[in-house]
């Protein structure tokens, strides 16, 4: 059987459509409607007329999808695909940390669960945070979990105090300092290009430092040759393949996040067939998280005009 072609039989035998972020193993990318960041995934899950949403990435994007879309089917292909970073805050604990900042807005990363949206006042992604804070016209505010990213947006507007729960991502908080110094010496030509998520002294030392949708525009539109690439593995797979004339090197083998990579060819034809593996958000916590979410889709918006 050839999964490929059988996955394309159901998808229109089925209406459906196949959203895959850009950190999936990259043959996923042969069978997707739509590959990309976080944000671009949320706009293309909002604008979907598609009956059932295969949603090719993680736990809490598949839930930003089924708010989104509560009158469609959501299935995850594979429900092992969790995110660490999205499972370090809970609501007790976002109260909590809500109760000794009173009164300022609250911003959550898209890497959040859907009980968490649901309790804060807009949402971001790594593309957008710096516009989303900034839009809010806030001396400070809350960002959460992620505590790098969010410094990172304090350092980026320089006007705004950035208060952060302690939060992160544990793979790229695996890139340390001393593997920015040791590719400066192995790669004394190349740009360092690294993900917010990383640590501060990490991004300090960086060329350039973007979503994974700015990293992969700044290195194609970019006249350099060689880039080293301080994020995530299936975005360098997805560089080598889109940009034969330039060179790509991951900073270290070891950037690759787990839960992203267990989605596979196989798990999507049988998602598919089976309508297994759906997504369910409970209608309380979806109708105030839709607005968290749609809140961030309309900052988006009017900036892109």
């Amino acid at each position: 059987m050839n999964l490929t072609e059988e996955i394309k039989r159901l998808k229109k035998e089925k209406n459906a459509v196949i959203l895959a972020h850009c950190y999936q193993n990259i043959e996923i990318d042969e069978v997707a409607d739509y590959v990309g960041d976080s944000l671009y995934l949320s706009q293309k899950a909002a604008q979907t007329d598609a009956d059932i949403i295969v949603f090719a990435g993680v736990y809490f994007m598949a839930q930003t999808a089924k708010i989104l879309n509560p009158d469609k089917k959501v299935l995850l292909p594979n429900m092992n695909s969790g995110c660490l970073m999205a499972d370090m805050i809970n609501v007790e604990q976002l109260r909590e940390f809500k109760a000794k900042n009173k009164n300022v807005p609250t911003v959550c990363y898209i890497n959040s669960t859907a009980e968490v949206k649901a309790e804060c006042d807009i949402c971001c992604t790594s593309s957008n945070a710096v516009n989303i804070v900034k839009s809010l016209n806030a001396d400070e505010v809350l960002f959460l979990p992620d505590t790098y990213l969010g410094k990172w947006v304090e350092h980026k507007l320089g006007n705004v105090k950035v208060t952060t729960y302690n939060g992160f991502c544990p793979t790229h908080l695996r890139i340390r300092v001393e593997d920015i110094e040791h590719a400066r010496k192995n790669y004394p030509y190349a740009k360092i290009l690294a993900h917010p998520e990383c640590s501060v002294e990490v991004t300090k030392l960086a060329d350039f430092v973007g979503s994974t949708k700015d990293i992969m525009r700044y290195a194609t539109e970019s006249k350099e040759k060689q880039f080293v690439i301080a994020t995530e593995k299936g975005v360098v797979d997805r560089l080598s393949r889109d940009n034969a004339d330039k060179e790509f090197i991951l900073i270290k083998d070891s950037i690759i996040c787990p839960n992203m990579k267990w989605n596979t060819l196989e798990d999507i034809y049988n998602v598919l067939e089976t309508e297994t593996n759906e997504i369910f958000v409970d209608k309380d916590i979806a109708s105030k998280a839709v607005g968290c979410i749609n809140r961030m889709l309309d900052v988006s918006r009017i900036g892109a005009k």
